[in-house]
């Protein structure tokens, strides 16, 4: 239960964090909006990327076992 809730409060705060760059670009603060869009995408890639790709093999490999029963 506890991995669910720390999972949840992250991907809040990477939201938030993703809406108030996107939010900094159109109040004209470009600097500051894409240095964050830059370091939210490569924290995607170097952090979570494998994980969701394992993610979704786990998946793909469970509903495959399920149509074939």
């Amino acid at each position: 239960m506890f991995n669910w809730i720390f999972a949840l409060v992250h991907f809040f705060l990477y939201l938030g964090l993703l809406a108030y760059s996107v939010y900094s670009l159109f109040e004209g603060r470009w600097a500051a909006g894409l240095i964050l869009l830059a370091f939210l995408a490569a924290y995607y890639f170097l952090v979570l990327h494998q994980a969701v790709l394992k993610e979704i093999k786990r998946k793909k490999k469970k509903s495959a076992g399920r149509k074939n029963n």
